[in-house]
């Protein structure tokens, strides 16, 4: 392998690795910048989403086997719904009744995702368990030769793409994207003018989930699926919103990009663990140099 192939195939890993980032941070950013909750049950959204493609895939194969190919189109969408109605059902449970106690609010959603994780140990197991990939994501995509671009990597790489798209489109082309930029900038004034942001909450808190939920499918094509599969991830995640900057998605797109194309560099000179310390460094000494992220959040408030 040449250098220059080389150096095409670390920053393809690091690409891909950037939207499994961004696709897992993108409804956190939304929900912490919203409401400042900090949501410690995040990965375990993720990991519903996870098991819902394993839970479909079993389906598929002893019902609908002659349609295999199909079931992870249906898992993405069912795995937002599923992953949307519990975070709906948490924000409105208890979320909403610890807003401005953001020390409660942690405690709370942290328990919340140890009750989830045992709840799927009583029905799935323990142990791990593997999701299959259908046909239209084996393989390999050779565009020349000695660079090998997975199929599954670059799915991930466009359906990321898709997603960022339509949550621009949902925040600056609809009602409801306008509402949540209302209130993300006034909570009060925005109540004092007519707009539910009980509602605007429960809405945004369901639509941040269902991203999470879309993630763990996503995620579960790459490895294993177990009761600590959010956890993986949850670390970075919330790395890549603090970076680039609470509720912005373009900080989202940019700590993701950082964050990943970083790690990727650290490990192709080093452990997997090393390369997560350097990067927890850096990030350390960025925050001290710009301690709200590359994009800061503009809050009006009244004087």
């Amino acid at each position: 392998m040449t250098p220059n192939t080389f150096l095409l195939g670390q920053t393809f890993n690091g690409l891909s690795y950037c939207s499994i980032l961004l696709l897992i941070s993108l409804g956190l950013a939304i929900t912490f910048g919203l409401m400042g909750v900090i949501n410690m049950a995040h990965g375990e959204l993720m990991m519903l989403g996870s098991y819902t493609a394993y839970v479909l895939q079993n389906i598929f194969l002893r019902h609908y086997s002659e349609h295999f190919s199909y079931y992870f189109a249906i898992a993405l969408p069912l795995a937002f719904v599923v992953a949307g109605a519990v975070g709906l059902l948490l924000e409105r449970s208890l979320i909403r009744f610890l807003y401005g106690r953001p020390l409660e609010t942690l405690l709370a959603t942290w328990g919340v995702s140890l009750i989830l994780q045992q709840l799927m140990r009583q029905i799935f197991g323990a142990n791990n368990v593997d999701v299959r990939s259908p046909a239209w994501l084996t393989g390999r995509w050779e565009p020349f030769p000695g660079l090998e671009l997975p199929h599954i990597r670059l799915f991930i790489i466009a359906f990321t793409a898709i997603c960022v798209l339509l949550m621009y489109a949902v925040l600056f082309r609809t009602t409801l994207g306008l509402k949540i930029r209302a209130v993300t900038q006034n909570r009060d004034m925005s109540a004092c003018l007519g707009i539910s942001t009980g509602k605007v909450d429960a809405y945004t808190f369901a639509i941040g989930s269902g991203l999470a939920g879309m993630a763990g499918c996503i995620i579960s094509l790459m490895g294993s699926v177990g009761p600590n599969t959010g956890q993986n991830y949850i670390v970075d995640a919330f790395m890549v919103v603090v970076l680039g900057g609470v509720g912005k998605l373009a900080g989202a797109i940019a700590g993701s990009f950082a964050i990943g194309e970083v790690n990727v560099l650290f490990e192709s000179f080093s452990t997997a663990t090393m390369g997560k310390v350097l990067v927890f460094t850096v990030v350390i000494l960025f925050l001290q140099w710009k301690p709200s992220g590359v994009f800061p959040s503009k809050v009006r408030s009244l004087d």
